[in-house]
């Protein structure tokens, strides 16, 4: 149990005793929106239900019947409130011991019960670019998957690849009428991306184009013959490059199940599904007429034979709990996903697989000039974005270490390139759209992945500085209010995460860090802290080494690196 939660039953039973009841829980605690009130507080107006008394009434009534003691310092009452603040010295004991013991582990929980779950995000699809827009589920996803581990879940991280749809045909066509004699270039998954868009531009010039790339679409699903072969071999392409931008993201799946691999057994499903009259025909199409549920129709074959997203889905959702004993499995789909999820989750259901199952949406991205989209080319690439965040760092990093060597500066503006680009995918909530302007994202101040980690190498380079012996502490010394503040942050990480785990939300994580690091750099301008004395260094070099710990454990679960010099 957390040293906080600790403190928050303790005062609980205090009240209860007061009460002479056990109504009070330690979740009724909360924080007063001026940390100068104290440090907790009990809202009293649930206490009233059975009073002639007031809520602020109460309040002021039970102050004098809750005794202060070594945790407890002071309990005043301010209106409908008791406010409490919690003795220094304990309280910095207590969390920084704490935190010095469980090091990388502290603020974990078990409350998932290692419940299998699995999460799937990251669903490309091969022979388009990787653009901005995938950053943002692979990012959020790989964050939800840490929060989820963090919190108690034994959590399953599984990539979709979407190789097998109609946009496959279309890079096809165009590849062998326009680009099959050029020149390959390095980057063949990112080539890929420009064949598409100019098939998109093509087909629609051109009337008789959507009927060839239909029938190119029945070769490559026949497994048969020349375009099938040429889908073979550009389908690694684009599996290289996805590879190529996990490894640099630091992003692993536990698998990867692609689209071929559930097409035929999903053709089988919808012929048996069909003769059942599970399934119906409309307009040459095969559909699951959902509209008693309000939930529209659900196509699952076109008209010209070619399969859609359910075909492959439908066993493929059957095949993840038949493999691996799930107790839940969680698609990470983005919002516009949101009906064919509900559509998908009604026919297993429909059939049997009562399953829990859940769409985990979030807003797409857009650029400052609108909407993104693969067809007309209007994105900005990983590559592209990767390589300026790349170059700005490098620019950066030499301005401040003109000695380092060549290698070190690549080293550190890679760790801080990969932190701008995961951060600003989850600063914000999942409901929340992000407006990407790259000029903004490369910044280093503010509420950002750099401000963070220069926070942490600033505290870094300090207690390198110091160079003293680890010794017994005394924490009477750590009597400044700034401090207190931080240690109350301190202790109040496990409760973030837990409440970001509930809620499927690394943004919770990214605010509380940014929280601690203003806190921090707040202490750094008025607190001295090598210039102390001999006892008011070796706490504060505790208390910065207690922030690192907590920063350096918050960014692991956002997939973000530290930096001990910027």
């Amino acid at each position: 149990m957390h040293s906080l939660k600790k403190i928050k039953i303790h005062i609980a039973k205090k009240v209860n005793k007061a009460l002479g009841d056990n109504f009070i829980r330690a979740s009724l605690l909360v924080y007063p929106p001026n940390p100068e009130l104290g440090d907790l507080s009990l809202p009293c107006f649930g206490l009233v239900k059975n009073k002639k008394q007031s809520p602020a009434e109460t309040a002021a009534s039970l102050v004098g019947k809750i005794k202060t003691d070594k945790i407890i310092k002071t309990v005043k009452a301010a209106g409908p409130y008791i406010n409490f603040n919690v003795e220094e010295s304990y309280l910095a004991g207590e969390v920084i011991g704490e935190i010095d013991k469980k090091n990388k582990k502290f603020g974990e929980n078990k409350n998932g019960q290692r419940k299998k779950v699995m999460i799937e995000y990251s669903q490309p699809n091969t022979h388009k670019e990787y653009h901005v827009g995938h950053l943002r589920n692979l990012c959020y996803g790989d964050a939800v998957n840490r929060m989820l581990a963090a919190n108690g879940v034994k959590a399953i991280p599984v990539s979709y690849v979407n190789d097998f749809g109609i946009h496959v045909a279309k890079t096809i066509w165009a590849y062998k009428k326009f680009f099959k004699d050029k020149k390959l270039p390095e980057n063949k998954g990112a080539f890929l991306g420009e064949v598409y868009t100019r098939s998109v531009a093509e087909i629609e010039k051109d009337p008789l184009a959507k009927d060839i790339v239909s029938l190119v679409m029945k070769k490559i699903e026949s497994r048969k013959g020349e375009e099938y072969k040429l889908w073979e071999k550009t389908r690694q392409w684009s599996i290289k490059q996805f590879n190529e931008v996990y490894e640099a993201l630091g992003v692993k799946f536990f698998h990867t199940f692609y689209e071929s691999e559930f097409i035929d057994q999903g053709r089988e499903m919808v012929a048996e599904l069909y003769a059942k009259h599970f399934l119906t025909k409309s307009e040459g199409a095969i559909i699951a007429d959902l509209d008693k549920y309000d939930l529209d129709a659900l196509l699952f074959i076109r008209g010209d034979g070619t399969t859609m997203y359910p075909v492959a889905d439908l066993p493929m959702a059957i095949e993840k709990f038949k493999r691996y004993k799930l107790d839940k499995s969680i698609y990470v789909v983005d919002v516009r996903q949101s009906l064919y999820f509900k559509q998908l989750f009604k026919v297993l259901e429909l059939l049997g697989h009562k399953k829990e199952i859940m769409h985990l949406g979030y807003e797409f991205v857009k650029l400052p000039e609108g909407m993104m989209s693969s067809r007309t080319g209007n994105v900005i690439t990983y590559d592209d974005l990767n390589n300026q965040l790349q170059a700005k760092a490098e620019t950066e990093t030499k301005k401040r270490h003109q000695d380092w060597p060549e290698a070190k500066i690549k080293k550190t503006a890679a760790k801080l390139a990969r932190g701008v680009i995961k951060f600003e995918m989850i600063k914000v909530g999942a409901d929340q759209i992000i407006n990407f302007d790259i000029n903004k994202a490369l910044r280093f101040d503010g509420f950002t992945a750099g401000y963070l980690q220069y926070t942490y190498a600033r505290n870094q380079s300090i207690m390198r500085k110091a160079k003293d012996k680890e010794e017994k502490i005394n924490f009477s010394s750590l009597t400044n209010k700034l401090e207190h503040r931080i240690i109350m942050k301190l202790a109040a990480y496990p409760e973030a995460i837990a409440r970001a785990g509930v809620g499927y939300d690394p943004s919770v994580i990214a605010r509380y860090l940014f929280e601690l690091a203003q806190l921090n750099n707040d202490y750094y301008h008025q607190v001295p802290v090598l210039k102390a004395n001999e006892e008011e260094r070796r706490v504060r070099l505790a208390l910065l080494k207690s922030v690192n710990q907590i920063i350096a454990n918050g960014l692991n679960l956002l997939g973000i690196d530290t930096v001990d010099e910027m």
